[in-house]
């Protein structure tokens, strides 16, 4: 494989530049290779026979990460420390003087690849309205102050599918751009005013996923950086310009091994990511879990009867024991509100997960209810509830429930203290505003 500069001369690099450069050469490499500790859990923890969408996500979100946990700045410290030993070393070997014309194209084609690869792993989620999903039952009958900064955001977007399918596609654009080194720059310049959005978004409302929004700008000043001056000097000073200066040139063997790989790349992350993402929106979409609830019973209902230990508890706002209204999902959530404390999972960075009981975007950012995933049995008409707040973990309640018309369901079982209950819940027929298109009115 060979390159070489155009009939212009690819001009001349200062010592200064080249120390430079060797430092930003190895830190770029060493976010863009997956050099996480995640990669083999997710590498070789799915079967490749059968990708889901989920597991394509996961490999465009894997970053330089060497502490478990959440995305951090550490991480890029180490990475930073790591590059500056390697440039001490580079500065000192026979490889000092190597072509820095040509290392900077190749770098520059490794970061506009994972950076495409980057933004529209998200472009997709958002294309097909499944990263902020409509908000569930429960979401609509929870108190507006019982949701954290980053909830209220979500279900913002959430509320407006047709919005978020055009950010989407405005990641998607701007990632497609960075496959072509033509029109990379334009991709760049499309990510740092989005992506610089979603940045400053995250920090306003606690989101978690302002580190990584970082690292996919710092991806994009580098690709921008090598026409910024070009660009300044044209708008800005309105002075002639030259275009670029380096061009590469392969030989007639490296040039279908070199549009095999970058077909391949743009047909995995686009299309065939595309299709799993499609079909995923409409099978199983990641937020919430996909088990099948208690038939015809999605709704609100109002506790009646509230009986425990025998005796009757009177409804009173301030009873952190009596339930106030339950709700039933289509999925297997059941989520109850009383005046019980509730300690918020405030994990909020992006994640698919594949089992209903990881799926926590129905209760994560939200106080006022507690939720329960269960398992029914409609032999027996059992009902086996788990918190699924990690904060609760272990706390279950068992009930046999009995249906005795459409709008009454009736619970009789025992609590997370092992008390026993009875519970008479009635459906409250109830018209949500959020669903109804402009032209319908509201009849009260």
């Amino acid at each position: 494989m060979t390159t070489q500069t155009n009939s212009i001369s690819a001009g001349r690099w200062t010592e200064r530049e080249k120390l430079i450069f060797r430092f930003f050469f190895l830190f770029f490499i060493l976010q863009a290779l997956p050099l996480s500790i995640d990669f083999f859990k997710i590498v070789f923890g799915f079967n490749w026979l059968y990708i889901s969408y989920g597991n394509i996500f996961d490999l465009t979100r894997l970053s330089a990460k060497f502490i478990p946990g959440s995305d951090s700045l550490l991480n890029w410290l180490i990475v930073a420390v790591i590059s500056l030993t390697g440039t001490a070393f580079w500065s000192r070997s026979k490889y000092k003087d190597a072509n820095y014309n040509e290392l900077y194209y190749w770098l520059r084609v490794v970061v506009r690849y994972r950076l495409a690869i980057g933004i529209i792993g998200y472009g997709l989620i958002k294309f097909f309205p499944m990263q902020a999903p409509f908000p569930s039952i429960s979401n609509l009958n929870t108190s507006y102050g019982d949701f954290t900064n980053w909830k209220l955001f979500s279900m913002s977007l959430g509320i407006v599918p047709g919005y978020e399918t055009f950010l989407g596609s405005v990641e998607i654009l701007a990632g497609l751009l960075l496959f072509f080194r033509k029109t990379a720059t334009v991709g760049a310049i499309i990510i740092l005013v989005f992506t610089g959005n979603v940045f400053i978004s995250n920090l306003a409302y606690n989101g978690g996923e302002y580190i990584y929004a970082l690292y996919l700008i710092s991806f994009a000043v580098f690709v921008l950086w090598f026409d910024a001056i070009r660009i300044y000097n044209l708008i800005a000073l309105e002075r002639p310009t030259q275009p670029n200066v380096f061009k590469p040139y392969f030989n007639n063997n490296i040039k279908p091994i070199r549009k095999a790989v970058k077909g391949f790349i743009i047909f995995f992350f686009i299309f065939f990511y595309g299709f799993k993402t499609y079909s995923g929106s409409h099978r199983d979409p990641y937020q919430f879990p996909k088990t099948k609830g208690l038939v015809r019973a999605a709704g609100i209902y109002n506790v009646t009867e509230f009986k425990i230990n025998n005796r009757v508890l009177p409804y009173n706002p301030a009873d952190p024991v009596r339930w106030k209204d339950v709700v039933f999902e289509k999925w297997a959530t059941i989520s109850i509100r009383s005046n019980r404390p509730v300690l918020i999972d405030s994990l909020n960075d992006e994640r698919i997960f594949t089992h209903d009981k990881e799926r926590n975007y129905e209760l994560a950012g939200s106080g006022g209810r507690h939720y329960y995933a269960y398992q029914l049995d409609t032999i027996n008409h059992l009902l086996l509830l788990e918190n699924k707040n990690f904060h609760y973990k272990g706390e279950q309640l068992t009930f046999k429930y009995s249906r005795p018309d459409t709008a009454t369901i009736i619970l009789k079982g025992v609590n997370e203290k092992r008390d026993s209950l009875y519970v008479v819940l009635n459906r409250i027929i109830k018209k949500y505003p959020l669903k109804m298109s402009r032209r319908k009115a509201l009849k009260l």
